[in-house]
C-alpha cells in the first residue's frame, strides 16, 4: 500500500473512534489523501459533481425524502395503523402482526426504515406495551418490522444502488416486492408462536362498520403506493418524476384530505429535508471520492484477485459478501456499507456472472439487517429511545427475529428467482 493510502485509512479508522459525523469524516480521510499524495482537489471535485449531482437518477432521493417525512406526519400513521388493526388485530398477538403489516403498509410510502421505526413505530410500541406486551419484544417487533421500508418500493437505498450499477430502478422496485412480503409472513409466523407460548392477548375485534369506515379512510394513504408504481410501470413516469409525484400526492392527501398538515408543519418537513438531503449529498459527494481513491489505488483490482483466488464460484461470493456485509453492519452505519463497500464488489459481481438486480436486494437486504444487529443497530437505539426501553432488553428480543432475517436472507441469495420473478414477469428483464 501506498503512503497516501495508509493515511488514508489510518485517517478512516479514527473518524469511527472519535464519533465524527460520517459524512464530514469521510470528506476529511479523503482530503488528507489527496493533501499526501499532492492530488488536484480542484478536479477532483469538479469530475464528483459531474459525475454524481448531474445524474438524473440521484434526484429521486431528496423527492422521496420529502414525501417520507411527510406521510410520517400527522394522522396518515394512525390511518394506517386503524387499518391494519382491522385486518389482523383480531388474531393471537394481534397487536405484534398489526406491527408488522402497518410497517408494510408504510414501507409502500416511504422507503425508509428511519421513517417507519420513528413515526409509526412510537404508536405501536405504545399499543402493545398497554395491552400487555414485554416492552423489548414490542421494540424488537418495531425495529425488525420498518427493515420492510426500503426493501418494499419505493426504496431510498435502491435508487441510490441504481447509481452505483446502472441497474433500472423500476426493475429494482418490482424486485424488493416478493423479499419484503416473504419476510413480512415470516415475522408473523415468528408472532404467532411467540403469542401462543407467551400468551399474548387478542386485540379487541373490530366491527364490520368500524372496519369499512377505517378502511375508507385509510384509501388516500393506501394509494400512494398503487400511484407511484401504476405510473412507473405504465410508463407514464420514470422514478425520478415518481418521486415527484409521490412528494405533492404526499402534500395533497395530508393538507386537502386529511387536513393535518399547517404552515408551521410544512416548515418542520422542509427542514427535516433539507437536512435529510444535505447529510445524503455529502455521503455520495464523498463516496465519489473514495471511489477514485480506490480506482488510483487499485483497491477493487486487489480485492477482486483475493477473493477470486478463494473461489470463482458466484454462490462462495454471495456468502463471503454476506458474512462480510453482516460483520460490517454491526459497527458501521449502513450509508458507509453502501457508498464504500458495494461499489467495490459491484465490478467483482459482474465478472464472476452474478446479476446485478440480484446481488442489489441481497445488498440491501442485508444492510437493513445491520441496523438491527448489536451492538450499534441503529432501529434498536431508535426504538429504545421513543419507548424508553432498556438497550439491553431490546438486543435480547430482537436476537430471534435476526435469525428468522437471516434464514430470509439465505432464500433470497440461493434462490434468485424471489428476487428476479417479478422484473422478467412484468418489465421482460433479462439481465
Amino acid at each position: 500500500m501506498s503512503w497516501p493510502l495508509i493515511a488514508f485509512l489510518i485517517v478512516f479508522v479514527l473518524i469511527f473512534v472519535l464519533r465524527m459525523p460520517i459524512p464530514h469524516g469521510l470528506m476529511c480521510a479523503c482530503m488528507f489523501y489527496f493533501i499526501v499524495a499532492g492530488e488536484p482537489i480542484k478536479m477532483v471535485g469538479q469530475q464528483t459533481l459531474k459525475t454524481f449531482y448531474t445524474n438524473y437518477t440521484i434526484i429521486a432521493v431528496p423527492l422521496f425524502i420529502f414525501a417520507a417525512n411527510v406521510m410520517n406526519s400527522g394522522k396518515v400513521t394512525e390511518k394506517i395503523y386503524n387499518f391494519a388493526l382491522g385486518l389482523v388485530g383480531r388474531f393471537k398477538g394481534g397487536l405484534g402482526h398489526v406491527n408488522i403489516l402497518g410497517s408494510l403498509i408504510f414501507a409502500g410510502m416511504t422507503g425508509s426504515a428511519i421513517a417507519d421505526a420513528s413515526g409509526l413505530g412510537k404508536m405501536e410500541i405504545e399499543a402493545m406495551n398497554n395491552e400487555g406486551y414485554d416492552p423489548g419484544f414490542s421494540c424488537a417487533m418495531t425495529a425488525s418490522s420498518a427493515v420492510l421500508g426500503p426493501t418494499f418500493p419505493p426504496s431510498i437505498p435502491m435508487v441510490i444502488y441504481a447509481m452505483y450499477s446502472g441497474c433500472s430502478v423500476g426493475a429494482l422496485f418490482l424486485g424488493g416486492m416478493i423479499p419484503a412480503v416473504l419476510l413480512t409472513v415470516a415475522l408473523m409466523c415468528y408472532v404467532a408462536v411467540v403469542a401462543h407460548r407467551r400468551n399474548y392477548p387478542t386485540s379487541e375485534r373490530m366491527g364490520v362498520r368500524r372496519f369499512i369506515a377505517s378502511t375508507i379512510s385509510a384509501i388516500p394513504a393506501l394509494l400512494t403506493p398503487v400511484v407511484l408504481l401504476a405510473g412507473i410501470y405504465s410508463g407514464v413516469m420514470t422514478p425520478t418524476e415518481a418521486g415527484a409525484v409521490a412528494g405533492f400526492y404526499a402534500l395533497l392527501v395530508s393538507v386537502a384530505i386529511y387536513r393535518v398538515l399547517g404552515w408551521k408543519e410544512l416548515r418542520q418537513i422542509l427542514v427535516d429535508t433539507v437536512k435529510g438531503v444535505g447529510t445524503c449529498s455529502l455521503m455520495i459527494g464523498a463516496a465519489a471520492c473514495i471511489n477514485y481513491i480506490a480506482a488510483r489505488e487499485q483497491v477493487s483490482a486487489t480485492i477482486a484477485n483475493l477473493i477470486t483466488g478463494m473461489t470463482e464460484n458466484p454462490y462462495t461470493f454471495l456468502l463471503i459478501v454476506n458474512v462480510a456485509i453482516l460483520i460490517l453492519g454491526m459497527f458501521i452505519d449502513t450509508s458507509v456499507i453502501q457508498s464504500v463497500f458495494v461499489p467495490l464488489m459491484i465490478p467483482i459481481a459482474t465478472a464472476l456472472g452474478v446479476d446485478l438486480l440480484h446481488f442489489g436486494l441481497v445488498c440491501i437486504f442485508n444492510m437493513m439487517i445491520g441496523l438491527c444487529t448489536p451492538p450499534f443497530g441503529m432501529l434498536l437505539f431508535i426504538t429504545s429511545g421513543i419507548s424508553g426501553t432498556p438497550l439491553k432488553d431490546v438486543i435480547r428480543e430482537t436476537l430471534p427475529p435476526l435469525a428468522v432475517m437471516l434464514v430470509v436472507l439465505a432464500i433470497i441469495t440461493y434462490v434468485p428467482d424471489v428476487v428476479l420473478f417479478l422484473p422478467r414477469a412484468f418489465m421482460g428483464y433479462g439481465g
